[in-house]
């Protein structure tokens, strides 16, 4: 399916008949945000009833959205953790995959939803508004088009006075100014921004990714890659030729680029073989590409930020040559492929 065919499908749908979804985050009853599983969300689907000029905003917006990209001419690619490339749309077959977002889109989505009155039920302590969605009915193959687009909290307002205890509240408060007291005063009533833009389409068990990293939020992969870049350090922390992953380990909380270049590493899985003979290659390549691999006594030694960046360039292949111009590249990205002579 590619996204021309999809626009084809909504174009010839009615704007009355969309319907608006908004789709909550909450944690798992006895867990924290701090705990250790990837699995720790639960995501919940409710439907809002808007008026025609919502629902006609939603719909023309979402088709000049997907035929702006279609003009792009990006290539249809499958989703890469790492990809130095931005024209690329990226697929996401959600097939045989397990995460608690998969449950919006294969099951929620496809019952009727418990329809909301205000925005405040829907924003408490315990649960935050995480996305939007818009559903387009595809009546020839009796199945839904749905857009996702990532809320920020910040684009939501509810009625501060009447909700002390909304999680938007403690984050910020919402004002408007009074041109006619000529004050700035707390804003009564909800709001919430309906973007012009949308971050990914789901149709027939793939997403199609616009916005790569906002899908990721969207989905959960962006902790899911926090949690594994956890484990895996903790995985070397248990190999006796490295030493100082604790800096390592610190980082991760600070640096959320650190998380997809530790789960490339593990696919490309080298570190868990690490020997004397592979520190002394490293050591090799490094000196050709004008750095120095940090050892003490032996041993990949992580130290400083500059220390733990050379050390992850050698575990994840950063540097690598082209086999016909024969140039030089450095990149985390690539797939391996099969030489078939």
């Amino acid at each position: 399916m590619t996204l021309l065919e999809l626009l084809e499908k909504i174009n010839v749908t009615k704007a009355e008949d969309i319907k608006l979804f908004f789709v909550t985050r909450a944690i798992k009853e006895g867990l924290t945000r701090n705990s250790r599983t990837r699995d720790k969300y639960l995501f919940k689907v409710y439907q809002v009833d808007s008026s025609e000029e919502i629902r006609q905003h939603l719909f023309e917006s979402t088709q000049s959205q997907i035929d702006n990209i279609i003009g792009k001419n990006y290539e249809m690619v499958d989703y890469d953790i790492l990809s130095d490339e931005t024209d690329h749309l990226f697929t996401y077959a959600i097939k045989d995959k397990v995460f608690s977002f998969s449950d919006v889109v294969t099951n929620q989505l496809l019952k009727p939803a418990t329809k909301i009155k205000t925005i405040s039920e829907i924003t408490t302590e315990n649960e935050e508004l995480w996305a939007y969605s818009v559903g387009f009915e595809d009546l020839t193959d009796n199945k839904w088009i749905y857009t996702f687009r990532k809320i920020q909290s910040g684009k939501v307002a509810v009625n501060e006075i009447d909700n002390p205890d909304s999680n938007f509240f403690k984050k910020c408060i919402r004002t408007v100014f009074n041109t006619e007291s000529m004050k700035l005063e707390v804003l009564k009533g909800e709001s919430i921004t309906l973007d012009k833009r949308i971050d990914c389409v789901f149709y027939d068990e793939t997403f199609y990714v616009v916005q790569k990293g906002a899908f990721e939020q969207i989905v959960g992969l962006q902790e899911e890659y926090q949690e594994q870049a956890k484990e895996i350090v903790r995985n070397m922390q248990q190999i006796p030729l490295i030493t100082g992953t604790e800096k390592l380990m610190d980082l991760i909380e600070k640096k959320p680029s650190l998380h997809k270049k530790l789960v490339k590493i593990e696919r490309i899985g080298g570190y868990k073989q690490l020997s004397v003979a592979a520190i002394k290659q490293m050591s090799k390549v490094c000196k050709q590409y004008g750095e120095n691999l940090p050892m003490k006594d032996g041993k990949l030694n992580m130290e400083t930020e500059q220390d733990i960046d050379v050390i992850l360039k050698m575990f994840g292949d950063y540097y690598k040559k082209g086999v016909v111009s024969g140039k030089s590249y450095g990149t985390f990205s690539g797939k391996e492929i099969e030489v078939t002579l």
